[in-house]
């Protein structure tokens, strides 16, 4: 009998300029890399975040959806919130997440060009930028990764510097640098 590994995340790419449907939910709780906040949609997760602390979190999500209304809900958002974890600390999913993904048509193509580098690899901002048949964009490539939302579903920390070290990340260059090594030990 085969055995199938399920998938973590379902990629939904809204049509650029498309506004998320909200009201978005919210939750959070600890991992490994500190807290982690999930936003929710109606049509899927559209954030993924980790700081320090919830106020943290909670301003993050603020700044990236200022127009929508923002609802915490711990108990509708537990199992999605537990996957997500689950997929940051590296244990097998029970069952795939529906992302809701926005941005611009070259975020967009920045960001599925993301989606195929393997666990445990790394290219550099250079390379991904000639993988988008963009190569004199690499400034644009950078900050297509910079815009990026969703953290570890859409793994810019997979992405360096031509000379292979780790700069800019969102979320930290220690959570970076620990998620690299992470994935490699994988």
């Amino acid at each position: 009998m085969e055995s199938h590994a399920i998938a973590p995340f379902r990629y939904n790419f809204r049509a650029p300029g498309l506004s998320v449907r909200g009201p978005i939910l919210f939750a959070h709780g600890p991992s490994s890399l500190g807290q982690v906040l999930i936003g929710r949609s109606q049509a899927g997760i559209c954030a993924i975040f980790i700081d320090d602390s919830a106020d943290a979190l909670v301003g993050q999500l603020t700044q990236a959806f200022p127009r929508e209304k923002l609802l915490r809900d711990q108990a509708a958002l537990q199992e999605d919130l537990h996957q997500v974890i689950a997929f940051l600390e590296r244990m097998p999913p029970t069952h795939a997440v529906d992302l809701d993904i926005g941005g611009t048509p070259f975020q967009q193509k920045v960001w599925r060009a993301l989606c195929h580098i393997p666990s445990g690899q790394t290219c550099s901002y250079t390379e991904l930028a000639r993988q988008v048949c963009r190569p004199d964009a690499v400034r644009a490539v950078a900050g297509a990764c910079a815009s990026n939302v969703l953290a570890i579903a859409i793994p810019c920390h997979r992405v360096v510097r031509s000379d292979g070290s780790i700069t800019g990340y969102r979320w930290g260059i220690a959570r970076k640098r620990a998620l690299i090594e992470q994935e490699r030990r994988q």
